[in-house]
């Protein structure tokens, strides 16, 4: 939600935003705020005016009653209760005009950086660096259901039959090395100076609509049928939530955490979940970093960020590429977003793994997320960044990892978690 003097101020900049972007369906929602916002203001001047009035009164009735004039007194009482019924009417106009008014503001989306690429869809983002050599072994690389079931380590016919499609079982070595890895990951980014942190993995609805767009909410989250309760798409929901109208001292910033959770998802859209496969499901589990700072700060955290993740996948020995995500695919409220890509051998190209984003104020000013300052408060910023979301990471592993005989070699950092083990064998 941008703050309302851009709209008051530059509203062609709210328009050539949403342009960038390739929404234009929503040009007429800035005409829209700007009515409200005007129809708003004149309600609460209207208002000032009356309480001014009613304070002269008020004083009025004192002088009277003390110079014995009952009668005036009394009359000018009535107009009194005239005023107070008036504000009681202008106050339901308020609160109506200022819902009306934050209606079409949650749909504007934030504006971009300078130096976001204008591209409509994902088709258009662009390359930043690569970090490794992708290597396609001189051996043939099954899919990863193949893999995993050669290893004895996924059952999803069992949970078609008990969930539908998009959710599965792990077993053995695979769904160890689905725990190793989270479990490194843990430690890596705590090793990095971040607090490890377990959320609650659902969170009411003004937390949903605080942290996402309606568009992201309506495609991704579940809610709990009869309870204003919704299952987590990810981590961050609840993890910036937990600022929620929090008045931050500058001295406690960065707040720099690292968080776990399972992660709930629809998925739908064009993508949609897979039949056979577990790149997109309906519940998985992920490794999250979230940081809460001040404004002059996030752009230096946002490198941070996806380095963090670019150095977890080198450690493993996989190769990995940033994308910097175009202006028409980036959700309403991120400013900036790169994604870190994985290499596969099978289908010799990347794939996406994790995505790191700054979303300004935006979050923060839907939350009430606010930071004291000597010139008055103002809201700070968010950013998130995956650290790792097995199961993707697991395809990336088993792909980069496979060995000519099936086996799968297992990375030195891995091997603590995996009880010694340099490999996993059928």
């Amino acid at each position: 939600m941008l703050d309302i003097n851009l709209f008051r101020t530059n509203p062609d900049l709210i328009r050539e935003n949403i342009k960038k972007k390739f929404q234009d369906a929503k040009l007429p929602l800035v005409d829209r705020v700007i009515e409200l916002d005007k129809k708003l203001r004149e309600a609460r001047s209207e208002a000032d005016g009356l309480r001014n009035q009613r304070n002269v009164k008020s004083k009025e009735i004192g002088a009277l009653m003390g110079q014995g004039k009952i009668a005036e007194a009394e009359a000018v009482k009535a107009s009194v209760n005239q005023i107070n019924a008036q504000l009681e009417t202008l106050k339901e106009i308020e609160d109506s005009l200022a819902a009306d008014l934050k209606k079409p503001m949650m749909l504007i989306p934030n504006i971009i950086e300078v130096s976001v690429p204008i591209g409509r869809d994902d088709s258009e983002n662009v390359e930043i660096e690569k970090f490794g050599e992708p290597v396609t072994p001189d051996f043939e690389i099954p899919y990863h259901i193949d893999i995993m079931e050669r290893l004895n380590g996924v059952d999803l016919d069992s949970a078609r039959k008990i969930a539908g499609n998009g959710f599965y079982y792990l077993k053995g070595d695979v769904a160890r090395l689905h725990s190793a890895i989270l479990s490194y990951a843990r430690d890596f980014m705590i090793d990095r100076g971040f607090t490890y942190c377990v959320p609650p993995f659902m969170i009411r609805g003004s937390v949903v609509a605080g942290v996402m767009s309606f568009d992201e909410m309506e495609d991704m989250i579940y809610k709990i049928e009869g309870e204003d309760l919704y299952l987590i798409g990810t981590s961050e929901h609840s993890m910036i939530g937990k600022f929620i109208d929090n008045l931050l001292d500058p001295k406690d910033l960065p707040q720099a955490l690292t968080s776990y959770s399972p992660c709930f998802r629809k998925e739908v859209g064009a993508h949609g979940v897979e039949e056979r496969g577990v790149y997109r499901v309906h519940q998985f589990e992920k490794q999250e970093m979230i940081v809460v700072c001040l404004p002059e700060d996030s752009e230096n955290w946002f490198t941070k960020l996806y380095s963090n993740t670019v150095d977890f996948f080198r450690t493993l020995d996989i190769p990995v590429r940033t994308l910097e995500c175009c202006s028409g695919d980036l959700a309403d409220l991120k400013v900036k977003s790169i994604d870190v890509e994985a290499w596969s051998p099978r289908r010799k190209r990347y794939f996406e793994a994790g995505s790191c984003s700054n979303l300004g104020d935006a979050q923060a000013r839907r939350l009430g997320i606010r930071v004291r300052g000597e010139k008055g408060n103002y809201f700070a910023h968010t950013l998130n960044n995956t650290v790792v979301a097995p199961p993707r990471m697991l395809i990336a592993f088993l792909e980069n990892n496979l060995c000519a005989d099936d086996s799968v070699r297992i990375p030195e950092p891995l091997r603590m978690y995996m009880g010694g083990k340099d490999k996993i064998v059928g």
